[in-house]
């Protein structure tokens, strides 16, 4: 379960190497320890308008997801020391879906818009799970594995890494079908699929892997970031004084089916309408976004020089327009679960630029739930091939 570094907005390829994130921007703090890392949840990346392309090597999610938690929680303890038209593809629905009132999900009757979560009961199960299964691929150095050679290719010690890290993903996936059900929220639920089923597809390329079934792990892991950060705004408490004041959008033009919580399915099996145009709009996004990122992500509004508040106004303005987009394209889309995360995407965007104004560290982790849920659509996007 590993996510590389950040690169672009929506996920461009970094260069092999080339520092913790790819780059030279800005990080949010010292890197953490040890090269391969386990997935705790995540240093936060510049800003959180850079995405994670492939991972150097082959790597992952796992060796910044630990730093993340620890910058949290020393925000955590400041605060309280001084005080989330083509038909549609694999997955169906319609816009008067009747899921049923006792139906085994929790999240049968949730037919609302997808919007910023405040609160979800799976969050701490989530956790652990990404914990433990990041934990166990760690131990075999995933993380630094060279994902562009085929397993025709591997020696002993690769294809034991592979094995190793194939069966920590499939617990963690099988632990995660639980979740499904439990959760209230219709749009946690897709991801809780999504992740599932991304993890075994790659699981079972595993025997025959080549180096673009890279892009279903991928995938796999941008959507266990985007729960992460989604999770992280409600524990740090940065989605909850903005959800109220963000506008609510309009509901879903159709409601995602239940269907199998053993068997969920990729929400994107063949390439969709909108696939060229959200892949345009990240590169827009991260030219208009440069001058931005180059600022100190640690500064908060309260320490921005004027010319820091400048940039940080002019900003605003482009992620507005930026989310405006994903939510269009999202409903131009056809295939219900992409539009839910497409609205959600713009969602968190909002409410980072609501944040921004009065910006603290925490507030970071809104506009990395947004970046990822973006990076979801990318690289489900790129999968469909695989």
């Amino acid at each position: 379960m590993s996510v590389p570094p950040p690169q672009g907005p929506f996920g461009s390829q970094p260069p092999s190497g080339g520092g913790q994130y790819g780059g030279s921007t800005p990080q949010w703090g010292p890197p953490p320890p040890g090269a391969g890392g386990a997935p705790q949840w995540g240093p936060l990346p510049q800003w959180g308008g850079p995405a994670p392309g492939p991972p150097p090597k082959g790597g992952g999610r796992g060796k910044w997801i630990l730093a993340g938690v620890a910058v949290l929680l020393a925000i955590a303890l400041a605060v309280v020391i001084t005080v989330l038209v083509v038909r549609p593809d694999s997955n169906g629905g319609s816009p008067t879906a009747d899921n049923g009132s006792d139906s085994e999900f929790a999240s049968a009757d949730d037919t609302g818009p997808a919007n910023i979560i405040t609160e979800d009961p799976t969050c701490d199960a989530w956790q652990r799970i990404s914990r433990e299964e990041s934990a166990e691929s760690d131990s075999v150095n995933w993380d630094d594995r060279d994902h562009l050679v085929p397993a025709t290719a591997w020696t002993a010690e690769q294809r034991t890494m592979y094995e190793t890290a194939g069966k920590a993903m499939t617990k963690a996936a099988d632990q995660t079908q639980n979740l499904v059900t439990q959760t209230p929220k219709r749009v946690i639920r897709e991801l809780y699929q999504q992740y599932i089923a991304y993890t075994r597809a790659f699981v079972d390329a595993i025997p025959s892997y080549v180096s673009e079934d890279d892009n279903l792990v991928i995938t796999s892991n941008v959507v266990a970031s985007a729960l992460t950060y989604i999770c992280l705004a409600i524990e740090y408490r940065s989605a909850q004084p903005v959800a109220p004041v963000v506008p609510e959008p309009e509901g879903p033009s159709a409601i995602s089916d239940l269907g199998d919580p053993s068997h969920p399915q990729r929400f994107l099996t063949k390439t969709n309408s909108v696939c060229d145009e959200w892949a345009a709009m990240s590169i827009k996004f991260d030219d208009d976004t440069a001058g931005w990122r180059a600022i100190d992500p640690k500064i908060p509004a309260a320490k921005w020089t004027p010319e820091q508040k400048s940039v940080n106004d002019a900003i605003m303005p482009v992620m507005t327009a930026n989310a405006d987009e994903m939510e269009r394209l999202g409903r131009e889309s056809g295939n219900p679960v992409l539009e839910d995360i497409a609205v959600l995407a713009a969602q968190y965007r909002r409410a980072f630029v609501n944040a921004l104004p009065t910006y603290t560290s925490a507030d970071n982790a809104l506009s990395q739930a947004s970046v990822y849920l973006a990076m979801t659509v990318k690289w489900a996007c790129k999968a469909v091939a695989t």
